[in-house]
This record gives structure tokens, sequence and C-alpha cells, in this order.
């Protein structure tokens, strides 16, 4: 066993079993496709793809399928090699019915990407833009809305470096947030309990990094007394101590409390959504309603947060002595000149208007933006399966039009069927009890599957099926590279393709490696060639 060969020979006969289990579970399914590339540590373009599908129980699954290198990373040969890795696992592109891709232009390309090259084969494989991109988008966008917010997000970064530039540093400001956290403990400012009050560092924000700068804003609040310890030790022991030196009272300042404050509401809103659009059976009728309930919320922090958001501010302010100004006194515009005095405001005026309502029609704007999608036709019908407060968006003529969208899908007759069962199944789920527990898409599908409905009304649960399919965010893919890390490390760099796509599908899939019995693996290993030596018999599983 501690042969190479025999090991790969091995983790390619488990590998071939999790397939086998997955072809077998998406047996003349329909499925979506989800994407991306990512350089592994051997610094190879490595392209990772994972199906969705609604198995038999009703259930939206998630599956890796394969990983693949690329020498090229064009829209064409992207597409050749999705076409390689689904036909060698029994699929086509025919049965695709939703494609998910980050926002690379080679992946999501109009004329010439790589959705663009499968519609024209498949024009059902509808696209959807990974809203977690876009709502990292958002965040990013935001960030540099206007002069205030970007100077700030430009000192945030300053303070992370001058804090983090060394192990030294590190050190310094843990040990410093640890002293801390007794010392509040011991005074009952804290309370102690599981998981809470852990060693902790300050990350980077991160344009491409899903939530990263909330996470950065949190622990800046969180570690505020020992990041300014910090900045101050820096500043005494640096040779050229300026920068460090000038970022505390930059910090003590009422107008970067504010913005830290302003934002952390902000950015605990969109954060929220973000965890939320990465679970794996997410559809995108919920992702949809989501949206529009961010949205809502922003605006009700527009119209009723500033008030409640200044006694924060100012109630943090004088926990740490610092100055706060009187809100009447007159100041001059941001970025214009003293001079006259004829572009004055009040700090009230700066901060209510200019800095917070600014940053929120910044943000709502940027979500109409980028979430376009949930306006398109398509996703409209389809909200009109949404179960919530009685089937209340159902409509018959919408619903009805998907049959004229999926035309594969539903033949001649069906489209003239289609209306009756619909008025007769929103009768049914209205009246019968157990469906009014149904709050979104896939509890009504797992439910319809369970009461056998679906065989009552098929063309309905065809219509779910497909809706359930249209994708909502990358995030499996994400975690498949994440695997792929744990996986194929420096001190095995130079693991072949083949060996890290066996190793890959059953670290992921291993919940179905688990249900695997031992003695099939074996008895297929043992069919590969002659061997000398028979493997022991199998351990017996708990």
């Amino acid at each position: 066993m501690t042969s190479g060969t025999i090991q790969k020979e091995l983790a390619e006969c488990c590998a071939q079993a999790v397939t086998k289990v997955i072809k077998e579970e998406m047996s003349g399914c329909l499925f979506s496709i989800l994407v991306d590339e990512s350089r592994d540590i051997s610094v190879k373009e490595q392209m990772a793809i994972i199906v969705r599908y609604v198995n038999k129980k009703g259930q939206v699954v998630e599956r890796f399928l394969g990983i693949k290198h690329v020498k090229l990373t064009t829209s064409e040969a992207l597409k050749r090699a999705i076409v390689e890795v689904l036909s060698a696992h029994g699929l086509t592109i025919a049965k695709i019915r939703g494609q998910g891709y980050d926002g690379a232009s080679n992946m999501r390309g109009e004329f010439n990407g790589v959705q663009k090259l499968i519609r024209d084969e498949n024009p059902y494989a509808f696209y959807i833009h990974c809203f977690a991109h876009q709502l990292q988008l958002v965040v990013v966008s935001v960030s540099k809305c206007c002069s205030s917010i970007e100077d700030f997000f430009d000192y945030v970064d300053m303070i992370v470096s001058s804090t983090s530039a060394s192990c030294k540093r590190k050190d310094l400001l843990i040990d410093s947030h640890h002293t801390i956290v007794l010392n509040k403990l011991d005074s009952g400012d804290i309370l102690s309990g599981r998981g809470q009050n852990q060693e902790t560092s300050l990350p980077r924000p991160g344009d491409t990094r899903w939530g990263s700068h909330y996470r950065t804003l949190l622990r800046i609040e969180t570690m505020w007394d020992s990041i300014i310890e910090v900045l101050q030790v820096v500043h005494d022991e640096e040779r050229n101590p300026s920068r460090a030196g000038g970022l505390v009272p930059i910090m003590e300042s009422f107008s970067f409390v504010f913005i830290m404050k302003m934002m952390l509401q902000i950015l605990r809103i969109t954060n929220e959504l973000s965890h939320l659009l990465q679970k794996k059976d997410q559809n995108i009728v919920e992702a949809m309603s989501l949206v529009i309930d961010v949205k809502t919320r922003l605006n009700n922090l527009r119209s009723e947060g500033y008030e409640p958001l200044l006694e924060e501010v100012k109630t943090f302010c004088q926990e740490n002595d610092i100055p706060i100004p009187n809100m009447e006194d007159s100041v001059p515009r941001f970025g214009r000149s003293r001079k006259g005095g004829r572009n004055n405001i009040t700090q009230d005026h700066y901060f209510r208007v200019d800095t917070f309502f600014a940053t929120i029609d910044a943000i709502t704007t940027e979500f109409d933006h980028r979430f376009n999608e949930v306006s398109s036709e398509l996703l409209t019908c389809f909200a009109c399966l949404d179960p919530r407060d009685s089937f209340s968006n159902f409509d018959v003529n919408k619903l009805a039009r998907l049959t004229d969208i999926y035309l594969d899908d539903f033949s001649f007759d069906d489209r003239k069927r289609i209306r009756d069962q619909l008025e007769t199944f929103i009768i049914h789920v209205r009246r019968v009890e157990a469906f009014r527990a149904c709050y979104d898409l896939a509890s009504l599908a797992m439910k319809m599957v369970e009461l056998k409905r679906h065989e009552i009304f098929p063309l309905v649960y065809r219509l779910i099926e497909l809706a359930l399919l249209l994708l909502v965010a990358t995030a499996s893919v994400e975690r498949a590279f994440s695997a792929m890390k744990i996986i194929k490390t420096e001190l095995r760099n130079k693991m072949s393709d083949g060996w890290l796509n066996d190793l890959m599908v059953v670290y992921i899939e291993r919940e179905i490696f688990k249900g695997i019995d031992l003695e099939s693996i074996k008895k297929a290993f043992q069919k590969k060639k002659d061997r000398n030596m028979q493997l022991p018999k199998s351990p017996r599983r708990n």
C-alpha cells in the first residue's frame, strides 16, 4: 500500500464509485452547471465543475463532478473542456437548464463568452450572474462612492498594514487585545462564553473576498484600544514614524467613528444576504426576495436610522475620549475652500446628507444596477411560484408563459393543459393544511414529492424543478478550490491532474463515499490487473 501507483489506482476506484452514485442519482435529470477556474500551487490553471439538480425526493443537490487542467482560458477552450468533462460522465449540453459563473468576460461575455457558446447549442441553458459576486461588487463600489468613504477605507487599509506588517506587530496586537479582554472580564464589562473572546487578528479587506470589508471593520471596532496602542508603539519605535502616528488622530476623530459605525450597519445587512446566497440549496425565487428585502431594510435605515446611529457614535466617542463636534457649527463642504464661507454647511448636514444619505443612496442605486436580473421576464414569472403568504404572487398567465420559454420541456399538449393544471393546483395547495408550512420553493418541491402531488400535478412540478435549477451563487465552486488547496500543497505540488481529481471527488463528496460498500471498491481495484497480493478484508464501518 506504500506504492504510489497502488494509491493512485485505489483513489481512482474510490472516485469512480462516488461518481457512479452521482450519475445514478442524476439519471434522466435536467441539471445546471457551476464553473470557475483557479490556479493550483504548481501554477496550473484548473477548472472545477459542479452540477446542480433536483433529486427524486425533490431536494436541490449540488455535486462536484470533477476538475480539469486547462492550458488556455479562452471561451472556446473552456467550453471544449466543459463538454469533455460532461461527456466523460455521460451528460450532454442538451440537458443543461442553467449556467453559473463569476464576472469574468470569458465566462459571461454576451457575444463570445462560454455562456453564449453553450446557449448557441442549447437556448434553454439560461445564465445567471453569481448573486454573491454581484453583491461583493456592490460593496466595493460603495466603498468608493464618495471622497469621504473612499478616504476612510484608505485609512483602514493603512491601519491594517501598520499593525500587521510583521510578526512582531501581529503578536503585539494579539497580546494587547488579550490583556484588554482579561481586564474587561475582570471588571464585568463583557461576559465570557463558548466561542466568545477568542484570539483574533486584523484581516485586510479585499475586493474579491466576500464579506471581508465587514469583517475588517468589525475587528477594528472590537480591537479598538489594542489597535490604538499598537499604532502608538509603532510610532514611538519607527525611524520615520509619521505614517503610524498620523493614523492615531485620524482614528480618534468623530468623522472616522461615524463612518465606521455607519458602514458596519450597512455591511451587516449585506453580509447577512451574502451568507444566505451561499447556501447550497438556495433558489432563485428566494434570492430575488432576499434582495428586495435588503433594499427595503436599507430604505428603512435611511428614513429611520440616522438619529440612533448618531447616538451610538456619540456614546462610543464619550467612552474613548474622542471630541464630539457641535452639529450646528458651520464647516466647508468636503474638498471646498473655507474662504468666503459661501459653500459652508452645518456639521449635521454634512453627516446626515452628504455622508449618511449619500452612502445609502449609492448602495441602493448600485443594487438596482447590479441585480437587474430580478426584473427580467424569466425571473418575474418564476417568482409567481413563491408559496409564502398562501401563494400571494401566484399568476396563472405568467406561469403559463414559462411553457413558451421552455419549449423543449413542454409539448404542445402540455401547453394546452398547463392553465387547467395551475388553476387546480392553486386551489388544492391553499386548501391542504400541509402546504401552509412551505416557506420557499425548495420546501414546496419536497412537500409535493412527500405527498405524491408531483404525480398529480406533473407540469407544475416541472416548472418548480426548472426554477430550482436556476443558479444563485458559485459558492460551491469556491469551496471546491478550498479543498484543492488542502489536497495539493507545497509538499505535494507534483501531483498529477488525474490523482488530484480523484482525491477531490472523494474528499468533497465524502458523505456519498461513507455510504459506499468498501467491498465493491476492493473488487474494482482487484479487477484492474493481476496482483501478487489481495487486499485485506474491509473493516466494518461504524
